[in-house]
């Protein structure tokens, strides 16, 4: 007579012990994706650059680390030389130049590193980049707050306002697509023979609108990170001073990332 009882005592038990584990499982996929991105990490490179191989597995260690967002952006001005980039377009090549020009720079080159729109670096030198990452920190971070979700068919961010009305906390706000990953057998050039791997390889840039410093909302279909071969995306707000990319004040990560 007293085993029926029990045995709903246990079914009770065991119900409520997944019931909170499943609340746990949930807490934490919440936690994980409303984590604060801390440091966003451009590489340019190439395929017919012969020493941008000791700089790919930089950018695949950083991909893999919270709280950072590491892109990968091919550029087109090394095709000449026997091999021609898979993965390379034109935006992107105009992108590090623009980078130059807002810094006073003339030349652009392969591996190279943009940390937060304002730290350069040669992309295989693990301590510089180590340094610029810990040097944003400690000025702040990414100050803007910024959410990305999807939401059936589209996409909604979020961007928050400024602390402050200073003429820095101006901008534009990006939906960069990318590619998670994809191994390229590169049959010729400086690299020919080599399959290298690469991580999060940007597609595409879509300007979603600009941000006054404000609390924005864009709205968006995900039709617009679903260029090529993207399989992902992230959301960049950076500064803008005479269409030249600036600082890069906050950034989300978009699913899988």
């Amino acid at each position: 007579m007293i085993l029926r009882p029990r045995a709903r005592t246990q079914t009770g038990e065991i119900r409520a012990l997944c019931a909170a584990a499943l609340l746990c499982v949930v807490s934490a996929t919440a936690q994980a994706r409303a984590e604060p991105v801390r440091a966003v990490v451009e590489m340019f490179t190439s395929q017919g650059c012969g020493a941008c191989r000791s700089a790919d597995p930089v950018i695949r260690d950083l991909a893999r680390q919270p709280g950072v967002v590491a892109l990968t952006l091919p550029v087109t001005y090394w095709d000449y030389l026997g091999w021609k980039d898979t993965l390379a377009l034109r935006p992107l090549t105009d992108r590090q130049r623009a980078y130059a020009r807002a810094h006073g720079v003339r030349q652009v080159f392969t591996p190279q590193v943009v940390v937060d729109g304002s730290g350069f670096a040669v992309g295989s030198d693990r301590i510089a980049l180590e340094r610029l990452m810990r040097e944003g920190t400690q000025r702040g971070g990414l100050p803007i707050p910024v959410r990305g979700e999807i939401h059936g068919d589209r996409i909604t961010v979020e961007v928050g306002a400024a602390a402050d009305a200073r003429p820095e906390t101006r901008g534009d706000v990006w939906l960069v697509p990318v590619l998670r990953s994809r191994a390229i057998a590169i049959l010729a050039g400086e690299n020919g023979g080599r399959t290298a791997t690469y991580v999060n390889v940007v597609r595409g840039l879509q300007r979603l609108g600009p941000w006054t410093g404000q609390s924005t909302r864009f709205d968006v279909p995900c039709t617009m990170a679903e260029i090529a071969d993207a399989d992902s995306w992230v959301i960049l707000v950076q500064g803008a001073t005479e269409g030249r990319p600036g600082r890069i004040l906050g950034a989300a990560k978009g699913p899988g990332l």
